[in-house]
């Protein structure tokens, strides 16, 4: 019985080890080249010429012989691709090799035998087997390397997509046909979350801080982009910062060009950094806090409505975002008020107390409670701001979306003007409680929020509670630009696209 036992076991392996049905395994020899393509996908080159001049007349349906941005628009909309990820823009500019505007038939040639190649390399990695095609736990071993965690559940849906004759298998040609026009590097990231995007998979909503980022992929890389692109875009903003919170405290009159000359006798061009160095420590810890609480607060609404791939919409995301940046500006907020004592420490001469030593003084001196002095402005200044950058910013878009269409308008410049404007606008709306909150943490005399309300307005007016204004307007463009610029940057570096 043993032996038969043995026997059978052998032939289940041997079975194991067998091709699957529908598979075509590949003899590889020697570096990877169109011939490993015909030969995965049983073709000659003729057959192979037929079926990329066919597809070419399928964009070309006015029969141009060239392909134009509208051309590609219109095809992949005849694709079923979802119109918020289409990639007609950056196809274009990858197959238009002579840079003209237009693809001809031979650039579109050279755009696919790249692509193939490029796939085909992607399709061997995860066929471990090397049986020509993809198994269930072949495509999860490549998942999990990458750093995306999903489930079984997951993982179906993501097979059922690909797999059109639906045997169980990935084939290379059904890998091919998946892919073939998504312009971007074929990295198992950009491969997932195209399959996201294009597939419509809810996965508990589209990320909003940071936008576009799966929750199944590891986020340490987009905290780090995001954390150096913060950091870079506050330090090359940090003199207007300490100019705004100069001017805020002031309570007579006082100009910028005044505040300038006050800052330079105290320290000279260093003095313009003061308080820069614990504004980038916090960015980390903030930025941390606010993503993570926002995603748990996502899945707690989703949950709540009863329904697990219901979309959060517009209300839950200000929600969302909103109690997740109070509890952020909570947990560091003691950070953001010694920051702020030390931009508005006055030491002619240029000596500064240490970061220690200060945080020793309010301690003693104050108590605990003083690290939490204009925290409730802070906090009533969230949801507001949160909810008009938000209405603001898709008004703005919307609006934008036929110049976005046209080729001549890069989108990527566009959505950074309509992000630069709604937060200027949401910024402005909510600046008086941004002047509470700083001569709260400034100054002890005051003993509340309604004090500070009171002083202000009985002795500067009502343009009081818009001290430093301008200099925190005149931050808003080139933080936004640097931060998009520095994150992009960053995410690239760090293989993120």
């Amino acid at each position: 019985m043993g032996k038969e036992d043995e026997e059978r076991r052998g032939k289940q392996d041997e079975d194991q080890r067998r091709p699957q049905e529908g598979c075509n395994p590949v003899k590889k020899a020697g570096p990877v080249s169109l011939e490993h393509v015909l030969l995965a996908l049983r073709e000659t080159e003729e057959e192979r010429e037929v079926r990329i001049r066919s597809l070419f007349n399928f964009f070309d349906v006015a029969d141009h012989g060239y392909l134009d941005f509208a051309q590609i628009e219109a095809g992949l909309s005849a694709l079923l691709i979802p119109a918020e990820y289409k990639y007609a823009r950056d196809l274009l500019k990858v197959c238009d090799s002579d840079k003209d505007g237009r693809v001809d038939f031979d650039e579109f040639r050279s755009y696919i035998n790249d692509k193939e190649l490029e796939l085909y390399r992607i399709f061997q990695a995860i066929d471990v087997e090397h049986n020509g095609c993809i198994l269930p736990e072949e495509l999860l071993d490549a998942l999990l390397k990458a750093g995306i965690e999903i489930n079984d559940e997951e993982l179906a849906h993501f097979m059922e997509h690909v797999d059109k004759d639906n045997n169980g298998i990935i084939t290379f040609e059904e890998w091919r046909d998946f892919l073939f026009l998504y312009p971007h590097e074929a990295t198992f990231e950009n491969i997932y979350k195209y399959w996201e995007r294009v597939c419509l998979v809810d996965i508990g909503e589209q990320a909003v801080i940071p936008e576009g980022i799966s929750k199944h992929i590891h986020k340490t890389k987009y905290l780090i982009a995001g954390g150096v692109a913060g950091a870079t875009s506050r330090t090359a903003t940090a003199p207007l910062d300490r100019l705004k919170v100069m001017m805020q405290v002031q309570t007579t009159k006082t100009t910028i060009s005044h505040a300038v000359k006050e800052i330079w006798r105290d320290g000279r061009f260093l003095a313009f950094f003061r308080g820069n160095g614990l504004n980038v420590v916090k960015v980390a810890p903030e930025s941390a806090i606010k993503f993570y609480t926002f995603e748990l607060l996502k899945d707690f609404i989703v949950k709540t409505k009863g329904e697990a791939k219901e979309d959060i919409g517009a209300g839950g995301r200000l929600v969302a975002g909103g109690l997740a940046g109070a509890i952020a500006q909570t947990s560091i907020y003691p950070m953001d008020l010694v920051k702020t004592r030390l931009q508005t420490y006055v030491c002619p001469g240029g000596k500064a107390p240490s970061l220690g030593s200060l945080s020793r003084e309010i301690w003693v001196q104050e108590g605990p409670r003083a690290f939490y002095r204009g925290l409730v402005p802070s906090l009533l200044g969230i949801i507001p701001y949160a909810g008009i950058d938000l209405a603001a910013y898709e008004t703005l878009k919307d609006m934008s979306r036929p110049y976005i269409l046209k080729d001549t308008d890069p989108g990527p410049l566009i959505q950074l003007g309509c992000g630069t404007v709604s937060g200027a606008l949401g910024a402005t709306c909510v600046y008086p409680l941004q002047v509470i909150r700083t001569r709260l943490q400034a100054d002890r005399a005051y003993k509340g929020m309604s004090d500070v309300i009171w002083k202000t307005f009985q002795k500067e007016g009502f343009w009081g509670f818009y001290k430093g204004l301008v200099p925190n307007l005149l931050k808003v463009v080139p933080a936004a630009s640097i931060t998009y610029l520095v994150y992009e940057s960053m995410k690239k570096s760090l293989a993120l696209d």
